[in-house]
């Protein structure tokens, strides 16, 4: 069975709806949350593949949100509660990056999609991430923010690269 990632899922995803918001009351906010969420998963088993990488990352913690804080202008204050420094402290960097990039881009999440249906993480069961890779109009006018290409560009560009080399292997360097 493999390891359970929901403690970084769940703050990355809270992360990334806190930092471009639903407009449009509650259902948008729970379509725009559903979307976030799908992504995030995605990029988490994308970066943690196997069971022995997502026990690693749990038991060392993912790294927090303070770098993607200050590059969204959020107002994290020093006398934020324990509670607030806690959830941000299950955020991943890398993860969330990946999830913009895949929000910015339905190919790229689609392409995502179809590495990640042969993870380990899959194992019990196919997954459907239908509003990640097919998003409808109404997802896309809930999650406008969330998936406007400029607005996550500062997010999605900090590790893009490595997503790229994730969905794209290229051949092994020569010995």
């Amino acid at each position: 069975m493999p390891a359970d990632l929901s403690p970084l899922i769940a703050a990355t995803t809270r992360w990334l709806t806190r930092a471009f918001p639903a407009a449009g009351g509650a259902f948008a906010a729970v379509l725009s949350e559903a979307q976030a969420r799908q992504a995030v998963t995605v990029a988490a088993w994308l970066r943690y593949p196997t069971v022995v990488d997502a026990a690693l990352v749990m038991m060392a913690g993912p790294g927090g949100s303070a770098r993607l804080d200050w590059i969204a202008g959020a107002q994290v204050h020093e006398g934020a509660g324990v509670e607030d420094r806690a959830w941000r402290s299950w955020v991943d960097e890398v993860v969330a990056s990946w999830a913009g990039c895949m929000l910015a881009a339905p190919a790229t999440a689609r392409e995502a999609v179809e590495v990640v249906a042969h993870c380990e993480h899959t194992a019990v069961g196919p997954v459907a991430f239908r509003r990640l890779t097919a998003p409808d109009d109404h997802d896309l006018s809930a999650a406008a923010l969330l998936r406007h290409p400029e607005l996550l560009e500062p997010i999605a560009g900090l590790h893009r690269a490595g997503l790229v080399d994730r969905l794209r292997p290229g051949p092994a360097p020569a010995r």
